[in-house]
């Protein structure tokens, strides 16, 4: 199963939030007739047996995992207790292929651990396992326990805990409340054999055999069939991923929409990537829910189309350029300007000074006019090799198409990677200083990041400012399913101050002439009601037109289950007033399992 998880720790891990009792241990192993497995697992996140020995702790080998750098096998207890917060489940790790069936009766002697998938660093919540395991085999054929049923009648509304602010925000120490937190709830059902019924896909498949459900149909469900993300406080609870124990090429290519229908069933695990998994050794049938990708209307005569469309490390050893073209062309109606970002320079990730990407660039081009679209030019500003970030010697940047028999580009000399773009006043209107140019490429904010292209543009008369953005990504953010709730998103320092700069360019253009047609738009890498798009919008000089759609229709980018805005269009009031533009959020990628990139592309129409 080629899995995410990275290579375990060379030692299972005991988490360093581990309550004292977890780091006692013991000189002589616990006995059996006082250990069983909810004794283990406990009634919080962290086993009150962590790092002691125990003995003779019986069960029923539920499923077995032969694959990967975690192999072993889970058991659950078929008496269990009346405790409905202790799990009768737990991970055995071999370390090696299972010598264990499905069926066996056994009894397990060995260390207990909190293994924490990604390292403690990573703030995920630990995993209860039992290593270096002496088993031995009491009988076999046995029936294995009952799988408890995953619904929308079982999982609580509310998501998780505060975290206890003595102990860093973290949850680990607190008493596990099922029947109040969703979070709580399936940390209950930890190692236990579960089970869901035709549930609704929410994140199709991706590259490792992962999927994501639902069992919760009506959750902030949208018309085509996924789970939108709204809000900090709005989690979406019946989310769950999907994995199988199975062969990969029978895992199913499922798209947002889609049904596995019938049951699911295996045990529950926690990995590094989407936190609590149904690990399936018996997966439901695939039903398509028939998804088609989406088309927006072309734009009138008088209309401007500008898009924006992260192509996702495009480059010439690609086999992708005739699929964005077509989406270029067809499904986005052939926009007048488009802002690409993640366009990498000429030979890829081979990282030996190359910067320049004009055959990335004109590839794509060409393969637009194949598939009937305009032959757009282009500009861009190629950065210093190896600053910008980005997958390492791709050098990604941002780069301008337009189509030149319905715009204009305002060519002005000065602009470079290292020179800031400025505005002046001419005849009482806003001019940049350089066309294209980049804004304040030496600040500290666009450390190893892409920094914004910016150009002016003119259509039918009207000039209009163009900002492509590609702010830093979400890296080393704290998962939703943290052990730190609410989860610690680091990652905003960095993005705050570059939304300040992009604001405070936007208000440099405004306070020259304040009816100025100025758009932001690109991969922001943040959600429409995020701290940094509050930022961008500060002073009202720009406002995210994604927020003209429905909430429903508010997405961009599927992750994890959730729908959520990472690509955004801002404008100016003058484009805004009277509300004379239409907005479209093009679903051809997010919620499909043979994407072409992970994003899908965002268009503005509107009459400047």
């Amino acid at each position: 199963m080629p899995s995410r998880s990275s290579a375990r720790l060379a030692a299972l891990t005991v988490a360093a939030v581990c309550s004292a009792a977890s780091a006692v241990v013991l000189t002589s192993p616990a006995h059996a007739d006082s250990v069983r497995i909810h004794d283990i697992q406990g009634t919080t996140r962290i086993s009150p047996l962590a790092g002691q020995k125990v003995a003779d702790v019986p069960g029923i080998v539920t499923a077995t995992r032969s694959y990967g750098s975690s192999k072993g096998f889970w058991f659950q207890d078929p008496n269990p207790d009346d405790n409905p917060a202790t799990s009768e489940g737990v991970f055995v790790y071999t370390g090696s292929n299972p010598k264990v069936a499905v069926g066996d009766s056994v009894t397990v002697s060995g260390t207990v651990s909190e293994y924490v998938p990604g390292g403690t660093s990573s703030g995920n919540q630990s995993l209860t396992e039992i290593g270096k395991p002496a088993i031995t085999t009491v009988s076999t054929g046995n029936a294995v326990p009952a799988p408890t049923v995953i619904d929308a009648r079982s999982v609580p509304s509310r998501y998780a805990p505060a975290g206890d602010t003595a102990a860093g925000g973290s949850v680990d120490g607190l008493p596990l409340r099922p029947s109040t937190y969703a979070l709580d709830y399936y940390e209950s059902l930890e190692g236990m054999n579960v089970q869901v019924a035709d549930t609704r896909v929410v994140t199709g498949t991706d590259p490792y055999s992962e999927l994501w459900v639902t069992v919760k149909p009506h959750e902030h469900a949208n018309r085509r069939g996924g789970t939108v993300y709204g809000s900090y406080d709005g989690q979406n609870t019946g989310r769950l991923q999907i994995q199988s124990l199975g062969s990969t090429a029978d895992f199913p290519k499922a798209d947002v929409g889609d049904t596995l229908t019938g049951t699911t069933t295996g045990p529950l695990d926690f990995n590094q990537y989407g936190g609590y998994t149904l690990v399936a050794s018996e997966l439901g049938t695939l039903k398509s829910g028939g998804l088609q990708r989406e088309t927006t209307r072309k734009q009138s005569h008088r209309e401007l189309a500008v898009a924006t469309y992260n192509v996702e490390n495009l480059d010439p050893s690609d086999g992708t350029f005739d699929a964005h073209a077509a989406a270029i062309v067809h499904n986005l109606q052939s926009p007048d300007i488009v802002s690409l970002e993640e366009i990498q320079d000429d030979n890829g990730a081979k990282d030996d000074g190359t910067v320049d990407a004009s055959t990335t660039v004109n590839k794509l081009i060409d393969a637009i006019v194949a598939a009937g679209g305009p032959h757009y030019e282009w500009r861009s500003i190629n950065p210093v090799n190896d600053q910008d970030g980005g997958e390492p010697g791709g050098n990604i940047r941002n780069v301008f198409l337009f189509n030149p028999q319905r715009v204009s580009f305002v060519d002005r000399a000065g602009g470079d990677s290292t020179t800031a773009v400025g505005v002046t006043k001419v005849h009482g209107k806003a001019q940049l200083t350089a066309s294209p140019g980049r804004i304040a490429p030496s600040d500290a904010a666009w450390k190893d990041s892409r920094k914004p292209l910016v150009g002016q543009f003119v259509f039918r008369g009207k000039t209009v400012f163009v900002i492509g953005n590609h702010l830093t990504s979400k890296g080393g953010d704290q998962g939703l399913t943290s052990q730190y709730q609410p989860p610690t998103r680091s990652s905003e320092i960095q993005r705050h101050a570059q939304a300040t700069l992009v604001n405070a360019f936007a208000k440099d253009i405004l306070s020259v002439q304040k009816n100025a047609d100025v758009i932001a738009l690109g991969d922001m890498n943040d959600f429409e009601f995020s701290g940094t798009a509050k930022i961008l919008q500060d002073d009202g000089v720009l406002w995210s037109a994604i927020k003209s759609l429905p909430r429903s229709e508010r997405y961009t980018y599927d992750y994890q289950g959730n729908e959520q805005v990472l690509d955004q269009i801002l404008i100016s009031p003058a484009i805004r007033r009277g509300h004379d533009f239409a907005y479209d959020s093009v679903h051809v990628n997010a919620e499909f399992h043979d994407q072409i990139s992970d994003h899908d592309p965002q268009v503005l129409r509107f009459r400047p």
